[in-house]
């Protein structure tokens, strides 16, 4: 076992700090038919996502009364990275979700949010075509929505399911899961570390940490960042992390 310790003299200045576009409050809102899913495969992916650090909109649960999406879910939607859509066999016959649809898709396309469609229990062809159950609804709404709301959701639809997503056929719901939080985390590390980059001075701490590691060779070794408060040793710990 070897061991080594790196001084961590290093100085930021604010100047080369890269802003992020902009803050977000979530990582993630879940979109979801809760007679579907919510016992079951919603609670699971909740628990994954927490399980990884991704801060997921959960009050929610609470929330869906009435027949109009609320101001609160609204500003939760903005305010979230990811819009992770479950696609299940009731979703298109409560109005509130095809709501929550048309929105997470305006805010793709004016806050650059991103989208994962999860095709759970349908396939998305019957979702880009409007058939199967998604027809079935659709016949129903008709009797009850003015045309302007039909042609949104009908759109909105369309549009997630041209999306590459994740499909429960064939999968089991355990790995599923796991994969959807994993390629989440995945995305998330880059952007979460935004701030940090243009550190100066940055880069040569950075890759002598890596050089003490010694990928690839069959041995463990403990690596100590030594120096004052406030140097930057954490800085350098996680950029190493996220670099490997």
């Amino acid at each position: 076992m070897a061991s080594t310790s790196v001084h961590a003299g290093v100085a930021a200045s604010s100047s080369s700090i890269q802003r992020p576009r902009r803050s977000w409050k979530y990582h993630v809102f879940l979109s979801f038919r809760g007679e579907d899913t919510r016992t079951g495969f919603i609670s699971h992916l909740y628990a994954a996502l927490t399980r990884k650090g991704i801060t997921t909109y959960k009050d929610y649960f609470n929330l869906r009364k009435g027949g109009f999406i609320s101001h609160e879910l609204l500003n939760a939607i903005e305010d979230s990275m990811f819009g992770v859509i479950v696609l299940s066999p009731n979703y298109a016959s409560s109005t509130w979700c095809l709501d929550e649809l048309s929105k997470i898709l305006d805010c793709k396309n004016d806050l650059g949010q991103q989208i994962v469609p999860v095709f759970y229990g349908v396939e998305p062809s019957d979702v880009r075509y409007h058939k199967g159950t998604f027809g079935e609804a659709f016949k129903k709404h008709e009797q009850r929505q003015d045309s302007e709301n039909l042609k949104r959701w009908r759109d909105a639809l369309t549009q997630v399911a041209s999306y590459s997503g994740w499909s429960s056929k064939n999968q089991n719901e355990a790995t599923l899961v796991e994969n959807i939080s994993q390629s989440i985390h995945k995305i998330l590390i880059p952007n979460l570390s935004s701030s940090m980059k243009n550190l100066v001075g940055i880069d040569s701490r950075v890759e002598q940490v890596i050089n003490h590691i010694g990928i690839g060779l069959d041995d463990v070794r403990y690596i100590g960042i030594c120096g004052m408060g406030g140097l930057g040793k954490t800085t350098i710990a996680r950029i190493v992390y996220e670099a490997l």
